[in-house]
């Protein structure tokens, strides 16, 4: 039986009118769910095809389009493991990630095959393809040959679907193992708890590397048999235009602030929406009640991880979990959604009163399987009694709405995107006449928070920031490099030697207000 397979499962809501409309581009392109069906049996029939072994890794790193999404949930059909790669990586990026997680099969852009099929074969890749942005690559082509016809390949709740690499604050990145179940049943329960109906229309405005775009918001609209609006990159005009046919919009906090700067967001524009969601990284209270005053709609924000999915959300409608509470709270992320359990621990491991800040613990099924070929780091974020330990810090109130206060391990999320400080400064470090650096985040009107580096020069060096920042580009993915860089004589510390990032952060919390 096929049934655990998380495709399956898609697949079945979308099977009573196969000719209607499933996907609607900016381009100008539109699919029937026929067309879906058709198209991810044919790419399935070729990875199939392959002779590859049964739950390969197959690594994807292509810009956004529908073909993209075939590629993806024909992984899934074919009962082998979709490995998402942010399309800002670099080469010693893809490199760490394509020997770590040893695919059988590498899909990226045309333009990219030179290097990216040099990493992959090294590696040991027997397959590289190409997939564009406009339907063209080899992947497509060897794929148009291929029968449309393909059975699901049978998968059980615990086998993996998808492996997404998040890193920690120290070492290297880590795949988080997700299973078809972690995924389906963080689906049916958002699928509930947002209130999905027949007839809702998804504007799908977000990248699909990562989990907000390719799990919460695809899978909520295929698992609701919902028409996406699809935009390939971002664009506040075309999304306020598509307001008047759509009624659910996910997004980062960046995209509201650019909808925002726009005059044609008003509440007529607005009227036929029924859903505004945002995630990824923290709204500020301002945007919360900006959109309010500007649009009548009140923003739902949630919390979730590559390794768990979503977590916790606002409520959509009473809860009666809850004492049936209804409001939207701005600052806060809401309720463990249902099914989790959350809890907020002390530094000594004991469960502290409402109200109090903490390290925030997580159960549930969405939680996932471990990191791949880590067993020690697996074991290490884990408690005994099972509760994933999720390296936020925060609080619940006496309502039983959750609040994340930040990262233990100073986390910058900017643009809805992780940057991890100590991979940064590990590249700064190496950089000729730099004695030590820290990165930091602050708050930023656009973008959440960015990174600001301070750098120490080695005595007698001259080291110039801009040129830091510069070199950073050549090597690193854009999101990830420092708006600024100061170069300093000394950096704060503490008794025991270690930098005081919080005395930084005091510091330079006002460069971008």
């Amino acid at each position: 039986m096929s049934q655990h397979n998380l495709f399956a499962a898609l697949r079945a809501a979308f099977l009573a009118d196969l000719d209607s409309t499933a996907i609607e581009t900016d381009g100008g392109l539109s699919y029937s769910w026929r067309d879906i069906d058709r198209a991810t049996a044919m790419v399935a029939n070729l990875l199939g095809s392959l002779d590859i072994p049964p739950a390969s890794r197959i690594a994807v790193q292509v810009e956004k389009s529908v073909e993209a999404v075939v590629l993806y949930l024909a992984t899934l059909r074919a009962g082998h493991v979709f490995l998402p790669l942010n399309t800002a990586y670099q080469s010693a990026e893809i490199d760490y990630f394509v020997t770590n997680a040893e695919p059988a099969v590498v899909v990226c852009s045309p333009a990219n095959f030179g290097w990216m099929s040099k990493i992959a074969f090294k590696a040991g890749t027997q397959h590289v393809f190409t997939l564009g942005d406009d339907r063209t690559g080899s992947l497509l082509e060897r794929a148009a040959h291929c029968s449309d016809q393909h059975t699901v390949v049978a998968r059980g709740p615990d086998d993996l679907a998808a492996i997404l690499y998040t890193s920690g604050t120290t070492g290297r990145s880590k795949g988080a193992m997700l299973s078809h179940n972690n995924l389906l049943s963080n689906a049916r329960v958002l699928k509930t708890y947002w209130g999905w109906k027949p007839g809702d229309v998804l504007i799908h405005a977000l990248p699909i590397f990562h989990v907000h775009g390719l799990f919460v918001a695809l899978h909520g609209a295929l698992l609701n048999g919902s028409k996406m609006l699809w935009m390939a990159k971002f664009d506040p005009k075309q999304a306020i235009a598509w307001m008047r046919q759509a009624t659910v919009f996910m997004g980062v906090p960046t995209l509201y602030v650019r909808m925002l700067g726009e005059s044609g967001l008003t509440r007529e524009a607005t009227a036929h929406m029924r859903l505004f969601i945002s995630g990824s990284a923290p709204l500020l209270i301002e945007t919360f009640k900006a959109w309010q005053e500007r649009t009548g709609h009140t923003i739902l924000e949630r919390y979730g991880m590559s390794e768990t999915a979503m977590l916790t959300s606002n409520p959509y409608a009473a809860d009666a979990r809850f004492g049936g509470q209804t409001e939207r709270r701005g600052g806060t992320v809401g309720f463990p959604l249902p099914g989790v359990e959350l809890r907020v621990l002390g530094d000594d491991g004991k469960a502290l009163p409402v109200g109090e800040i903490g390290g925030i613990q997580v159960q549930g099924p969405n939680i996932f399987k471990g990191y791949w070929r880590m067993p020690e780091k697996t074991a290490e974020e884990f408690t005994d009694d099972g509760f994933f330990k999720t390296g936020d810090v925060g609080k619940v109130d006496e309502r039983g709405y959750v609040t994340i206060v930040g990262r233990s391990k100073d986390l910058i999320i900017s643009g809805g995107y992780n940057v991890y400080p100590a991979e940064i400064e590990g590249y700064i470090n190496d950089m000729p006449g730099v004695a030590e650096s820290a990165v930091i985040g602050v708050p930023h009107p656009d973008f959440g928070e960015v990174g600001v580096a301070v750098v120490i020069p080695k005595p007698g060096a001259k080291v110039d920031g801009d040129q830091i920042i510069a070199a950073l580009k050549a090597q690193l993915a854009n999101f990830k490099i420092p708006k600024r860089c100061f170069v300093v004589a000394e950096l704060p510390r503490n008794t025991m030697g270690k930098v005081q990032k919080n005395l930084l952060r005091e510091q330079h919390k006002s460069l971008f207000a």
